[in-house]
């Protein structure tokens, strides 16, 4: 029997029961913090809600397809690039091994726009720096692998996004043409249109 005025001593997360020892005491809020940032769970309401927004074809996303295949580039978008990273680009260049990400400042911390929500912020904190380390591996894999990794971020303009992407495939037609003795023209020039 508890006594009077004292709280439940075991939280359920996951299924399981969390205290702070095996006695009857209840847990600490350090401890229930710290079980709380180890599993990372949401009610059926919260995944429910999340679910409906799809990881691909985000408006930035869009822009920036719309543009390019504007310019006359062709890209796969989604594929999987690499057999020992699970990272799948926004927009692939397989000849040229380009990989193109479009990031979203807030589940990938953009230093200049992104803030904490102010309920669970160490939580939060916890979940992007993770998002933000896992772009850290899953891009050293990539250049490993011989991919050009470029990022951008969704707050940029899908005209610049375009320009850098264009660049880096210059570059390529430019490198490309020189090892097989042709000249390749630079297709900058149908940017400078617009």
């Amino acid at each position: 029997m508890r006594e009077p005025g004292r709280h439940s001593s075991t939280i359920a997360l996951r299924g399981s029961l969390l205290t702070d020892s095996a006695s009857d005491e209840r847990p600490t809020h350090a401890l229930v913090q710290r079980r709380r940032m180890e599993v990372w769970e949401a009610d059926d309401a919260r995944r429910r809600h999340m679910a409906r927004f799809g990881r691909r074809d985000t408006a930035p996303e869009l822009a920036l397809r719309r543009e390019l295949h504007a310019r006359g580039r062709r890209f796969f978008v989604d594929r999987r690039v690499s057999t020992t990273s699970r990272a799948r680009p926004d927009i692939v260049f397989p000849r040229a091994r380009i990989a193109v990400f479009v990031d979203g400042c807030f589940w990938h911390w953009c230093e200049a726009h992104a803030h904490l929500p102010k309920t669970n912020a160490a939580l939060w904190r916890a979940k992007l720096l993770a998002n933000r380390q896992r772009d850290a591996r899953n891009e050293a894999t990539l250049i490993g692998e011989g991919w050009q990794v470029i990022r951008v971020w969704e707050h940029a303009g899908a005209n610049e996004a375009a320009d850098l992407v264009e660049h880096a495939l210059d570059r390529w037609d430019t490198i490309a043409g020189a090892r097989h003795g042709r000249t390749v023209p630079c297709r900058s020039s149908r940017s400078s249109r617009r």
